[in-house]
């Protein structure tokens, strides 16, 4: 512990504070590890990118309700045990999936289901956990603490798993991968018993939350903006792996192309962090939807791994650009908003749900696309269409207008700063 301290300096450290980091910790190394390959590990049995939009639309389908009903239970239950059961969920994923081995793609809607409703659980409990487990004078250290071990694991999860996929015959690879992360959320199951219970109170404002988009015309526009966000990311998520793997036929090239996406994604969250002031957050958002929606075009008509290299590299400066101002410009019209402070919860998740309504959308759309024109003609159809959604967010943020005291009462009231990982989470 002394160690430790030398480390953090002056900050105060308790018992519960590392718990949570280091479930945190564990679940971004746990994801970074298997995210990427499931869809390979279906796509491969399959051969059908309808396959893979039924997974992923099921995921995301569950995902906003098991979100909803965390939201509902966390006025009521610990909501600690909103965690563990979330982590359950996701240790389950991976038990099926090894189960199921080479016929895993014939139980796609239950995969995607399980997985969905493991993220709105867990999600919504870790939002809520680091506010109340971190104060004002922690709250800085714990989430850039958090932010090093998701980078981290992003960049060492993907291409050490690549490496023993590629090295190892026949399905043994997935396997051995899988079981990693199937013992990593169980190690995070362990870990949460040593979290203090924490009591429920309240009741869930859900419906007077939602109302209150007809009155606060800057919320409206907020939620509007993240239907379109969730409308890009919802195909985006998925498509961009497959390519990858097509035009190498390696595991280890995919995993590559994760390092570089997060070394590059790493350095430019840094910087914009540092350089977007409040008064440039609407041109960054501005210029990042542009890149992003402009860099399709690096695939669109020569796909190849150099290609898709310099498509990651421009996409891994785009995200910064629009999220990190956009982040900011979302809890700040959180905390201006009514009864902002006793009804963090309802807000968090009604976001969350435009989010998920935009990636239902995106994957409804792309395969009515695929089904009408074939997987030739629909899918570069459906990136043109369904990558705008980036590009629209500016269309709906740039005529909030905030006063200076929004930003300071989200500070007091903490929420800002326990909430925004599960936005940079969406980001997936």
């Amino acid at each position: 512990m002394s160690r430790l301290k030398k480390m953090v300096g002056d900050v105060e450290i308790n018992q519960d504070l590392l718990l949570l980091l280091s479930v945190g910790g564990l679940y971004s190394l746990s994801i970074a590890l298997s995210n990427t390959f499931v869809n390979i590990y279906l796509w491969k049995q399959s051969g059908q990118f309808v396959d893979l939009a039924i997974y992923n639309l099921s995921s995301v389908i569950f995902e906003p309700i098991a979100f909803s009903l965390a939201g509902w239970w966390a006025k009521r239950i610990d909501r600690v045990i909103i965690l563990r059961l979330g982590i359950v969920f996701l240790a389950a994923f991976y038990l099926i999936v090894l189960g199921a081995g080479e016929v895993a793609s014939a139980n796609l809607v239950m995969l995607g289901s399980v997985l969905g409703i493991g993220s709105g659980f867990y999600w919504l409990a870790y939002n809520v956990l680091t506010f109340e487990v971190t104060e004002p004078e922690t709250r800085d250290f714990f989430n850039g603490f958090l932010g090093v071990l998701a980078s981290f694991a992003g960049m060492i999860g993907p291409v050490v798993a690549g490496f023993v996929i590629s090295r190892l015959q026949d399905n043994n690879g997935y396997n051995l991968i899988f079981s990693l992360s199937l013992g990593l959320f169980l190690l995070a199951v362990i870990m949460s018993f040593f979290l203090k219970r924490r009591e429920a109170h309240g009741r869930f404002l859900f419906k007077k939350i939602w109302e209150e988009r007809n009155h606060d015309k800057d919320w409206g526009r907020i939620t509007n903006a993240h239907f379109f966000q969730g409308v890009r990311e919802g195909i985006y998520v998925f498509i961009i792996s497959v390519f990858v793997f097509i035009s190498t036929g390696s595991e280890l090239a995919l995993g590559t192309f994760g390092l570089v996406n997060s070394a590059v994604s790493f350095v430019a969250y840094y910087l914009a962090a540092r350089m977007i002031k409040k008064h440039t957050r609407k041109k960054a958002i501005f210029f990042g939807g542009m890149l992003l929606y402009s860099s399709l075009f690096l695939i669109l008509f020569t796909m190849s791994y150099p290609t898709l290299i310099l498509y990651g590299i421009a996409i891994s400066i785009g995200y910064p650009l629009v999220l990190v101002p956009y982040i900011s410009m979302t809890y700040d019209v959180i905390g201006k908003a009514r009864n902002a402070r006793k009804a963090r919860i309802e807000y968090i998740v009604i976001r969350e749900l435009f989010l998920n309504f935009g990636r239902i959308c995106s994957i409804l759309i792309f395969l009515l696309l695929v089904l009408l024109l074939n997987e030739e003609i629909g899918i570069p159809v459906s990136l043109v269409i369904l990558g705008t959604g980036y590009a629209a967010i500016y269309y709906y943020v740039k005529d909030i207008q905030l006063e200076e005291h929004g930003e300071e009462s989200i500070a007091e009231d903490g929420q800002k700063q326990a909430s925004e990982t599960n936005l940079i989470k969406g980001e997936r």
